[in-house]
């Protein structure tokens, strides 16, 4: 059987052949569509790449990514153990926030990447990759509280724990939401150690 990163780089091509969001593909450097380990039991979903992403072809690698690393730190982690994408995995322009149908038409391949890494808990990093798991989410109550969350795609349903944070470049610039972000952050250690694979 191909082991899990191997279906990944297969999902990778497939996306480029498919020609996923062509005009987003066309002004970006490369596709990025995630880094870490394929097997963890945690996958953080961000929203899009950012100039750095697009540059490194690794998500979360910028400034708001060092604040990421620092929290897994704080919690025992380290990047190379749990697993880090976006819901669209192509720079959008200038840095704006994803569009509706730029994030449509990727939701089916992490769909396909969630179940090929079939991890024990999803954190959603900011407000656009929550509403994709929970759409009637409000950030600002639904950060912290883990939810179930039922999604169906080809015939097979999942049942997915999915913990909504703040995105961290939001925490960077406002003292009182980094430890928010911090404290909720801190939620995630006991649901793996309570859900070992």
């Amino acid at each position: 059987m191909e082991s899990r990163k191997q279906q990944i780089d297969q999902l990778a091509e497939q996306i480029i052949a498919d020609e996923v969001c062509a005009e987003l593909a066309g002004q970006a450097t490369q596709l990025v569509i995630g880094d870490g380990d394929p097997g963890s039991q945690i996958v953080f979903v961000g929203e899009a790449p950012g100039k750095q992403e697009d540059l490194q072809g690794k998500p979360f690698v910028g400034a708001s990514g060092k604040f990421l690393d620092e929290m897994l730190a704080g919690i025992g982690l380290e990047r190379s153990q749990v697993y880090i994408t976006n819901i669209v995995k192509y720079r959008p322009p200038g840095n704006r926030d994803p569009l509706p149908e730029e994030k449509r038409a990727f939701w089916p391949y992490l769909m396909r990447q969630l179940a090929i890494i079939d991890p024990r808990v999803i954190v959603t990093l900011g407000r656009h990759a929550m509403n994709c798991f929970i759409p009637e989410g409000k950030i600002s109550q639904d950060h912290g509280r883990l939810r179930q969350v039922r999604l169906h795609r080809d015939g097979q349903t999942y049942l997915w724990q999915v913990l909504p944070l703040y995105h961290p470049a939001a925490a960077l610039y406002n003292g009182a939401m980094r430890q928010t972000l911090l404290d909720d952050f801190r939620k995630i250690k006991p649901l793996l150690d309570s859900n070992s694979k």
